[in-house]
């Protein structure tokens, strides 16, 4: 497989092959706030995210088996914990608690600031430096989200927000781990063996929730479950990780810029919700501001220590 390493500039064809596979990751996750709303329909929280691991989980332990994939390496396997910690267990579950309270449009925009929070979670993963623009950049997003936040809640952040803050973080050490370790092994078993390694988890909370959380199943909720366990949970990333080993991080960082803008467009066509003029603005202010960090972000070699 040809990967991206950080001091090679990839082919053009790498570079094309990249793009449209990170593009159609991004056009998977797009879709993940509006279904998991749809599964809260007839899932409790806990039980949504369980289910989700657990049957994103036996997917790719049947693609795994059917490919008959070695285990991983010992050395993979931080990098794989970091996965199934951020990817498979922590970003399904802190969302998923969030969107009980909080609406789709307000969450993309809150998860808008994720390409950079996975920009500097690359950059202190690999010691790389960006300039002060960079930073400059980074901190007028953040400003931007705070801002809009406090402002949506009346003056106060919520409980919700601090929800999403909490999933940007783990979900940010989940691509970083996983985009370099999809240069050393292939994308889709990068995220296969992440939900897998996270099984025991997602069957523990399956188990426990299901008893005490009110169920009750319908079309559009199954649907849902469905669509977040085979796509956003392993499908996507699949693609997302593809791309990452191709044209790297932070370059397809560059492309989820347009994820929150989907995501704000699903919200309305298919969720029925009425945007804030705040929102698009906001959303709009965030994709600028990490565009900027990533067009700024030029690699370059750690500091000698």
């Amino acid at each position: 497989m040809t990967v991206q390493d950080s001091d090679t500039p990839p082919s053009s064809i790498a570079v094309r092959s990249g793009t449209a596979q990170a593009a159609l990751g991004v056009a998977a996750f797009s879709l993940t706030f509006p279904a998991t709303v749809w599964a809260l329909d007839g899932f409790g929280p806990w039980t949504t995210t369980g289910l989700r691991g657990l049957l994103a989980g036996l997917l790719a332990a049947v693609c795994l088996y059917a490919a008959r994939v070695p285990p991983p390496a010992r050395e993979h396997w931080p990098a794989l914990l970091t996965v199934a910690g951020g990817c498979a267990v922590g970003f399904p579950l802190l969302t998923t608690l969030a969107l009980r309270t909080s609406s789709t449009a307000h969450s993309a925009v809150v998860i808008g600031v994720l390409p950079l929070a996975t920009a500097i979670a690359s950059s202190a993963l690999t010691g790389r430096r960006p300039p002060r623009a960079f930073w400059a950049a980074a901190g007028l997003g953040a400003l931007t989200v705070a801002a809009f936040t406090v402002q949506q809640s009346g003056g106060l952040p919520t409980l919700g927000d601090a929800f999403l803050f909490g999933a940007l973080l783990v979900c940010a050490a989940g691509y970083a781990q996983g985009g370099r370790l999809a240069t050393r092994m292939p994308g889709w078993q990068v995220i296969a063996w992440g939900v897998v390694i996270a099984l025991p988890v997602s069957a523990l909370v399956t188990v426990v929730a299901l008893p005490v959380e009110p169920v009750a199943p319908n079309a559009r909720a199954v649907g849902g479950l469905l669509y977040i366990a085979a796509i956003s949970q392993f499908g996507g990333f699949v693609a997302w990780y593809r791309g990452m080993a191709l044209i790297g991080v932070l370059r397809a960082s560059q492309i989820q810029l347009t994820q929150p803008i989907l995501t704000l467009v699903w919200s309305a066509l298919l969720m029925g919700e009425t945007l804030s003029p705040l929102a698009p603005v906001a959303a709009l202010l965030v994709l600028a501001c990490v565009a900027t960090t990533q067009r700024t972000a030029a690699p370059q070699r750690p500091a000698a220590t």
